[in-house]
């Protein structure tokens, strides 16, 4: 049996890209292997959103080249932001020992290498083995466009992403997905309905909608248009589906609609991902976010007041080029005032291409960006810390997803992470977990079912 095994670096649209990869590569008769030099086909798929994603992404190609080259037989592919719409000259000449090049969230040119050497016979077994799992997923109701974006080898996850929007079309100053992965470009409803039924079927239990910008879902149809609203309300109606999500946000584009979605739908998880970028409306003009930090606090309160419940999380650029340490200090401010529940933390870093890297000076020292990043990372940890403290002995809805270092690990509506000790299988089960510890990033628990059986013994009653 010929393997393949795919490296993923980046955002969770990679790593639904991948999946979509390793779907594609099992149609024609692969089958996954960790280990690399048992694979057959290797696939990187890369990120350039940082700096420190791009040089991991050109080392594991450095470190690869022995293994293309003194095996004729097996086939390296790159894919992702460092490809691009389309690969760059100076990128073919520099890595020859790559066989094929795929733009984000494409998997035919690997397809079609493959397909080209393979033998005649081959071509018909693997077009026969299809048409047998066609009849067979027709069988079972499981849509053939489902097969798109999930492995069907191993076990099939509990919470999976289903893209929404490819692409952006809205340029900020320091963003380079425009020019990686092409303008905006929305997946009609019904065919990401009917891609999301067939997770299900497979098992899936919780699906995230993925787009740079998802609240834009549908702005680029022409005509009479569904939103994502739209789209939530005809996800949400599968019968089998428990939770949905959908990230990531922006504050141009986020109204009271979708919000009352959120608070309306019971599948719709009181979880929103919403970036800020910075405190400074200086910083915001120069990043042309197109929002005030003004704005950003009334939306957030705006959140909150339709949805009670609601864990927000954001991103913060640090030492984007201009910034003062007065400036910084309003991004630290406002992060004190909100009390957010997770923020996701970046140094800045110029994008070949991008208006920032072009036009503006990249003038805040290293050390200086690292010492930022330093207060910022503590000051999350402490009102993360906080927040998790006030869950501490209450009782959770937790999806168990997966065994973690001898425990499980699974999330509560509001994305919190629960590990719990249980020696069942509980891999895809909503339990009622008793919290009795909580920590920043995590928190762990008993599960309530256990909890109350530990209890009647203790006190001397038998369950029956």
């Amino acid at each position: 049996m010929k393997k393949y095994h795919i490296w993923t670096i980046g955002c969770q649209m990679n790593v639904a890209d991948s999946t979509h990869v390793g779907a594609e590569l099992e149609k024609l008769g692969y089958e996954p292997t960790d280990i690399i030099d048992e694979a057959d086909v290797l696939v990187l798929n890369t990120c350039v959103v940082r700096q420190s994603a791009e040089n991991k992404a050109l080392g594991k190609l450095g470190a690869l080249k022995p293994w293309r080259l003194q095996h004729p037989q097996r086939t390296l592919a790159l894919m992702g932001c460092m490809v691009g719409v389309r690969p760059s000259p100076q990128l073919l000449s520099a890595f020859p020992w790559v066989d094929v090049f795929m733009a984000p969230s494409e998997a035919g040119p690997l397809v079609s290498h493959l397909r080209n050497r393979m033998t005649a016979r081959e071509l018909k077994e693997i077009e026969e083995k299809q048409l047998a799992l066609r009849h067979q997923l027709q069988d079972e109701a499981w849509p053939i466009a489902s097969l798109k974006h999930l492995s069907l080898a191993g076990e099939t996850p509990v919470a999976a992403y289903a893209p929404v929007v490819y692409g952006c079309s809205h340029a900020c100053t320091y963003c380079i997905i425009p020019f990686r992965r092409g303008i905006e470009r929305s997946r009609p409803l019904a065919e990401i309905v009917a891609e999301t039924r067939g997770l299900v079927a497979q098992g899936v239990r919780e699906i995230t909608l993925l787009g740079q910008i998802v609240d834009r879902y549908g702005y680029d149809f022409d005509g009479q248009r569904p939103n994502l609203v739209d789209l939530l309300e005809a996800v949400h109606e599968i019968d089998g589906l428990w939770r949905i999500r959908f990230l990531t946000s922006h504050p141009s584009y986020m109204n009271d609609a979708l919000l009352e979605a959120v608070a309306r739908l019971p599948k719709l998880m009181p979880h929103i991902e919403v970036p800020i970028q910075a405190g400074d409306d200086e910083v915001l003009a120069r990043m042309k976010r197109g929002y005030t930090a003004e704005d950003y606090r009334r939306l957030v309160a705006r959140i909150r007041e339709i949805i009670p419940d609601v864990a927000i999380h954001t991103d913060i650029i640090v030492g984007f080029p201009g910034e003062t340490a007065e400036q910084f200090q309003r991004t630290y401010d406002i992060l004190e005032a909100l009390r957010l529940e997770k923020t996701h933390l970046a140094r800045y870093s110029p994008r070949p291409g991008t208006v920032s890297a072009r036009r503006m000076k990249d003038d805040v020292p290293d050390e200086e960006k690292r010492r930022r990043h330093q207060l910022l990372e503590a000051q999350h940890q402490r009102i993360s810390a906080e927040l998790n403290r006030r869950w501490l002995h209450e009782t959770v809805e937790v999806l168990v997803e997966e065994r973690h270092k001898g425990k499980w690990r699974g999330r509560t509506p509001q994305n919190r992470l629960v590990f719990i000790e249980d020696d069942r299988d509980l891999r895809g089960r909503l339990l009622d977990v008793h919290i009795t510890w909580t920590g920043p990033w995590s928190m762990q628990g008993v599960a309530a079912d256990r909890l109350t059986r530990a209890r009647n013994v203790s006190t001397g009653l038998t369950l029956h």
